[in-house]
């Protein structure tokens, strides 16, 4: 027998075995697949029928929404009540049984509310844009999807559109947990004759992003100042020749790499999705742990929730110890601050204003007598408004 015979023969058997083999393979994976299936079915028709009972009592509770929408149409009530949806949320949570996290179940229900609100009425929500902002994320958060976000170019269009009556609310960010305040926000609030009616916190994760994914011939990053001041030591070490430009927001800078691959944006990833942008770095921020309070604005006073805050702004005569003496009946009536933050007032003379948050509504009996001292001896006094506390 010649060698090569013998060399076929044996790469035919080598062939042969290996057919078996997979054979053998198959018939195995196929036993555990029809044993995996055989678990999982009882699982998935239970599944199936608390689904359908989850529609009906979704359904149901729809319906009752519908009924509540028709009353507050006869007596002209507002379609949306903060301190309503605040104690919804609080009694869940204390509720929740597990396994789901009291933030996803949370998420669950806003969505609901947002779905049955919406059967009511679309709210118009004016925002700092274009779409891909954290601006729009926070809207998202707090009020769901079935609402109607409206873009706005600048945060003085956010009060403009509100204050017209264009939009029924706007979301205003005035506080970062890096960068502090949010200054042109708090001045607004100054001016504006709305009150906030809601606040929500959201987390803010920054990427790095250009057009095709690679940072070659890039030159310059763009974005708004606040999310450039939040990557300033990432940026140093990774990118330190690049030029840091402040635009009006994240996604103005998102738009400007989309079209010019010189540009590199920082920007939430939802951006990167609306404009088509690949993301070079993730979480790029310095603080991992950094966040975007956000209060949102509008012409409706809210009723105590049971966990609010108030928010006012105050001045005070130009003498010694007039701080202390304005903010010392907030101690003796037991009303804790949560922030108090300092602004000049813009007329040359020195002056401050001074932006504080209560714990509390002001309707409540320590709160409402600490801050009818406070207004007999302020030297400028405005309520922003009493609103359910963010639980982020």
């Amino acid at each position: 027998m010649s060698e090569r015979s013998t060399g076929s023969g044996a790469k035919a058997s080598r062939e042969q075995r290996a057919e078996r083999d997979a054979e053998r393979d198959a018939e195995r994976d196929a036993e555990r697949q029809a044993s995996i299936d055989a678990q999982l079915e009882p699982l998935r028709q239970r599944i199936d029928a608390l689904d359908a009972q989850l529609l009906e009592l979704v359904s149901e509770r729809a319906r009752a929404a519908q009924r509540v929408g028709e009353v507050k149409h006869r007596v002209d009530a507002p379609v949306y009540r903060p301190e309503r949806e605040a104690q919804v949320l609080a009694r869940l949570r204390e509720r929740n049984p597990g396994p789901l996290s009291g933030e996803a179940l949370e998420a669950i229900w806003r969505e609901l509310i947002s779905a049955c609100r919406g059967l009511e009425q679309r709210v118009r929500i004016a925002f700092l844009g274009p779409e891909g902002t954290f601006s729009e994320l926070a809207v998202l958060a707090h009020f769901g999807s079935s609402v109607e976000p409206v873009a706005c170019a600048t945060i003085e269009e956010v009060f403009r559109a509100s204050e017209a009556g264009s939009t029924d609310f706007g979301m205003v960010p005035v506080e970062n947990s890096t960068e502090g305040a949010v200054n042109r926000s708090l001045d607004l609030m100054l001016q504006t004759p709305l009150c906030i009616a809601a606040e929500v916190s959201v987390p803010v994760r920054h990427n790095l992003m250009t057009h095709n994914g690679s940072m070659a011939g890039v030159s310059r990053v763009c974005a708004h100042g606040q999310a450039l001041a939040q990557c300033t030591n990432w940026l140093n070490q990774n990118y330190p020749g690049l030029e840091r430009v402040a635009v009006a927001s994240n996604a103005e800078g998102a738009r400007l790499a989309r079209e010019d691959a010189t540009v590199a944006a920082i920007a939430a990833e939802r951006a990167a999705i609306r404009f088509g942008l690949q993301i070079v770095a993730p979480g790029i921020q310095d603080d991992p742990q950094n966040r975007t309070r956000f209060v949102i604005v509008g012409r409706q006073d809210c009723e105590p929730s049971g966990a609010d805050l108030t928010s006012l702004i105050l001045s005070v005569p130009d003498r010694a110890g007039a701080v202390h003496a304005l903010i010392e009946p907030l101690a003796r009536q037991g009303v804790s601050m949560k922030r108090f933050e300092s602004r000049p007032a813009r007329q040359g003379t020195w002056e401050y204003y001074f932006y504080i948050d209560l714990i509390g509504h002001r309707l409540d009996p320590p709160v409402a007598a600490a801050l009818g001292e406070i207004r007999a001896h302020a030297a400028f006094y405005k309520m922003l408004g009493s609103y359910p506390r963010s639980g982020g």
